[in-house]
């Protein structure tokens, strides 16, 4: 896996995983509903070229679910590539055709 660019200030980028090019954006920060508290951030990937989009959604920082006031995300290169993993592994394909696919994974990406 190659990192393309650093972006731990960033809400969006691109990625190279396996020689393969995927662009991200942040689709959603942490937020707080009433009916279900909080609910984690939600990551889009698109491969290079690919129709079906895949969204990642990561928990809830600790951080909020213990009250603390939010932060700044901190989203590396890294723990994208491993989102992009996790989602083909769990049976993203980015060249068929339909609505996004969603997939939840931990803090890490995994």
């Amino acid at each position: 896996m190659a990192a393309r660019m650093a972006n731990t200030k960033s809400n969006t980028g691109t990625v190279e995983v396996d020689g393969t090019r995927y662009d991200w954006h942040l689709q959603r920060e942490p937020q707080h509903t009433d009916a279900e508290g909080w609910k984690g951030m939600t990551i889009s990937l698109l491969q290079d070229d690919a129709k079906r989009e895949a969204l990642l959604e990561f928990p809830a920082p600790k951080r909020l679910l213990k009250g603390l006031p939010r932060g700044r995300l901190q989203i590396d290169d890294a723990t994208i590539a491993r989102g992009v993993r996790a989602a083909l592994a769990a049976g993203w394909e980015p060249m068929s055709r339909g609505k996004p696919m969603v997939f939840t994974v931990d803090s890490e990406g995994n």
